[in-house]
């Protein structure tokens, strides 16, 4: 880290000219919870390796975090499957919109990575290991409480039902990986289980500390606690990096220049290796579904701490 950053003063910074922005992207409208949410808003939290925390603007609301939460089902399947996991998707950037079907076809259900929906399906289908969908409800919210430190995480049932109501192509996408032979369970369960963890409920805060693991190669300092192992952490950021925004990853790499993963719910948790856990979120969307100013508060922050992964 830079010596001499005064976090507190930056993150200050950077959120009170986001709240001031005009410029302040589209709500996703596809589903319709989502589509009442204000995009006035813009909160940020900084969690440093060693667990101290700096906050600024609506770092403490809760918002839905929906695709960021991929990545935690992604580091339950290695968990439960280790390196399997990997006959079930690939590791490579789509290139393609994130609920595209076409190469699901082309590559005979096998989806391209964990964070595009076809993927994240096929890994809610993995983590089931033929339980009910309330048990693995329960199994992931149970761990969003562990890594955050805090039981107040919840998932939001009015977000499930809206996704549910408008999740046809996300049905789509399930019903023909199954045609493959893809699925151990039933359809239905699968997607009952991916539409409410995508619902989970999380404020700045809790999901910055929810990834603290990812800064200091899989344990956390938070809660000194061993997540996973520090391979498989550079892994996790690796992904992250290549396909953590969809079509949109190469950009944000090239913008901001660390691992990150972003949702439709607006909000955005990025890494910087060895220095901090980020959260960022602020609800307007730009053209490939990911926070517009979030992208930008953190190309800001990467710029004023000097913490992109290809930096010396």
């Amino acid at each position: 880290m830079h010596t001499g950053l005064d976090m507190q003063q930056i993150v200050d910074d950077i959120a009170a000219e986001m709240l001031s922005r005009p410029d302040r992207g589209k709500v996703a409208t596809y589903i319709p919870q989502l589509a009442c949410v204000d995009p006035a808003h813009f909160g940020i939290s900084v969690v440093m390796e060693d667990g101290t925390s700096y906050n600024a603007g609506d770092a403490t609301t809760p918002f839905s975090i929906q695709s960021i939460s991929k990545m935690f089902t992604l580091t339950m399947a290695l968990g439960k499957m280790g390196d399997a996991v990997w006959k079930r998707v690939g590791r490579e950037p789509s290139g393609d919109p994130f609920n595209s079907i076409v190469q699901l076809e082309v590559e005979h259900g096998r989806p391209r990575n964990p964070f595009i929906n076809a993927g994240a399906i096929a890994i809610a289908d993995a983590i089931m290991m033929g339980h009910e969908p309330k048990e693995t409800l329960a199994e992931i919210l149970q761990f969003m409480r562990f890594l955050s430190d805090d039981d107040s995480v919840y998932i939001d049932e009015k977000v499930a039902r809206s996704e549910q109501l408008t999740g046809d192509r996300n049905a789509s996408l399930a019903h023909f990986m199954a045609s493959f032979g893809h699925f151990k369970n039933p359809v239905d369960k699968v997607l009952g289980v991916y539409f409410h963890h995508c619902s989970l409920a999380m404020t700045c805060h809790q999901l910055a500390k929810a990834g603290a693991f990812l800064v200091s190669d899989g344990t956390s300092q938070l809660i000194n606690s061993k997540v996973v192992g520090p391979q498989r952490a550079r892994r996790i950021n690796s992904l992250m990096l290549l396909c953590g925004h969809y079509d949109g990853s190469g950009e944000f790499a090239f913008r901001v220049g660390l691992p990150g993963k972003s949702g439709v719910g607006g909000g955005i948790l990025a890494v910087a290796p060895g220095k901090a856990s980020i959260a960022v979120w602020s609800p307007g969307l730009d053209v490939v579904g990911n926070s517009h100013l979030g992208t930008l508060a953190l190309e800001q922050l990467a710029e004023k701490t000097g913490w992109s992964v290809f930096a010396k």
